[in-house]
C-alpha cells in the first residue's frame, strides 16, 4: 500500500493549532517534512509560526475558513463554519504528498444531535471529496477518529478491538433525539463520521491512488504546545486532568476508582503514531487503536502524588488525594494487538506523562 518514504515530502495538517496537531507539526519538521498547515485563520496559525520559526519556509498556513461563535446554553462555543463548506479543502490538497486530517469540532453542549453529527460527516467526506478531484500527488490519508466509535461506555466489563463500533450510542440518538446524552451525541458523531469515511473510501477505491488509515486514541494527556491564553481556555482532557488533580473534581461524577470505559494515552504518543500511519505501509487501509491503558482517575492523582519534589514548584497546596483505597473498577479493556504489530510504538507511562505535565505547568506560570 502507498506509504511516504521521502521525509521531504509536503504534508498536509489540518486543525494544526490544535492539542494534537501542534505535536504532529513539531513532529514532521524534525524529520524534515515540509508542513502545510490548515487553520481557521491565519491569525490563529502565528503561534505556530512563532513555535516552529527555526524551520523557516518548511511550514506554510492555509486558512480554510474563519469561526462563528454562538451560545449554547451558557457555554460560548465555536463552530467551524469553515471545515462545512463543500470544497474548502480544494486548494489545500492541491500538490501535498500525505493529509492528517486531524480538524473536529469537539464540545459536549449541542441541544440536538444534528448539531454535532451533521458536521463530522461532512468534515471527513468534505475532505475526501477534495481529495478525490483535485489531491492528484496524495499517497496516504490518515484521519484522526477515537475510541469513542468503539464505545464509550460499558457498566459491565468488556474487552473492545477494531472489530468493534459504537452502535449503542447511534442508537440512542436516534431514539431520543434531543434528549439523548450530549456524550452519546458527540460518539455518535464520531462513529457515524468514520463510518462515512470509511463507505466513501471503498466507493471510490477504484478511482483513487491513495490509501487511507483511521487512528482511535481515548482520553488523551500530556503538556500542552498549542497556544493555551488561560486555564478556562485548555482543550477539554487537559482541562478535565488539572480539576482531577488539583481541585479533586472528576469529570462525570464518578468515584475516582471508577471507570465506565476511560483509556489514556499522552499526547506525543499519538503525534508520533500519526507519523509512523504516515511512512508504515501496513498502515494504509486500517483502523488503529492507540491506547496506552486503561486508568480510573485515582491512578491520575496517584501518579501525580507520586512526584517529588514536584516540578510544578509555583503550586504549593497539596494535590487532590481522592480514594486511594479499595477496589478499582476499570470496564473497559483495549486490545492494541494491531498498533504494536504495525506501528510499534513504546508508550509513555502515567508517571512520566505526570511529571511533563506539572512541569508545563510549571512553564506556563499556572499555579
Amino acid at each position: 500500500m502507498p506509504a511516504i518514504t521521502d521525509t521531504s515530502s509536503t504534508v498536509l495538517v489540518t486543525g494544526a493549532n490544535g492539542f494534537v496537531a501542534t505535536w504532529i507539526v513539531g513532529d514532521l519538521l524534525a524529520r524534515g517534512y515540509s508542513v502545510r498547515a490548515g487553520v481557521r485563520t491565519e491569525e490563529r496559525g502565528q503561534h505556530l509560526l512563532k513555535t516552529y520559526a527555526s524551520y523557516g519556509d518548511k511550514l506554510k498556513l492555509f486558512a480554510t475558513g474563519d469561526m462563528s461563535a454562538k451560545l449554547v446554553g451558557k457555554h460560548q462555543i465555536s463552530v467551524n463554519i469553515g471545515y462545512c463548506w463543500d470544497g474548502v479543502f480544494d486548494e489545500a490538497v492541491k500538490g501535498v504528498d500525505a493529509i492528517l486530517h486531524t480538524a473536529a469540532a469537539v464540545h459536549l453542549y449541542a441541544k440536538d444531535p444534528k448539531e454535532m453529527i451533521d458536521p463530522a460527516i461532512k468534515g471527513i467526506v468534505g475532505i475526501l471529496e477534495s481529495i478525490l478531484k483535485h489531491g492528484t500527488s496524495v499517497k496516504r490519508v490518515v484521519i484522526t477518529s477515537t475510541c469513542a466509535a468503539i464505545k464509550s461506555f460499558s457498566t459491565v466489563p468488556l474487552t473492545l478491538s477494531e472489530e468493534n463500533w459504537n452502535d449503542d450510542d447511534v442508537n440512542e440518538c436516534e431514539e431520543k433525539g434531543k434528549d439523548a446524552n450530549p456524550l452519546a451525541m458527540y460518539a455518535a458523531s464520531k462513529t457515524l463520521a468514520e463510518r462515512a469515511g470509511w463507505d466513501f473510501y471503498k466507493k471510490h477505491k477504484s478511482e483513487i491512488n491513495w490509501d487511507l488509515s483511521f487512528l482511535n486514541p481515548p482520553w488523551i494527556f500530556g503538556p500542552v504546545k498549542h497556544e493555551v491564553k488561560s486555564l478556562d481556555s485548555l482543550n477539554q482532557s487537559s482541562l478535565y486532568y488539572y480539576k482531577a488533580v488539583v481541585e479533586g473534581d472528576f469529570v462525570g461524577g464518578y468515584p475516582p476508582r471508577y471507570a465506565p470505559g476511560h483509556g489514556w494515552v499522552d499526547v506525543r504518543d499519538v503525534s508520533q503514531a500519526h507519523v509512523r500511519a504516515l511512512e508504515t505501509p501496513a498502515a494504509g487501509g486500517e483502523r488503529i487503536i492507540i491506547a496506552a491503558g486503561s486508568f480510573v482517575w485515582q491512578d491520575i492523582v496517584d501518579a501525580v502524588n507520586s512526584i517529588s519534589p514536584s516540578p510544578w514548584k509555583s503550586h504549593t497546596a497539596p494535590f487532590a488525594k481522592g480514594d486511594p483505597e479499595g477496589e478499582r473498577v476499570r470496564n473497559i479493556t483495549w486490545v492494541t494487538d494491531k498498533e504494536k504489530k504495525i506501528l510499534g510504538l513504546k508508550f509513555r507511562t502515567l508517571q512520566e506523562s505526570a511529571r511533563d505535565i506539572l512541569e508545563d505547568y510549571e512553564n506556563h506560570g499556572w499555579a
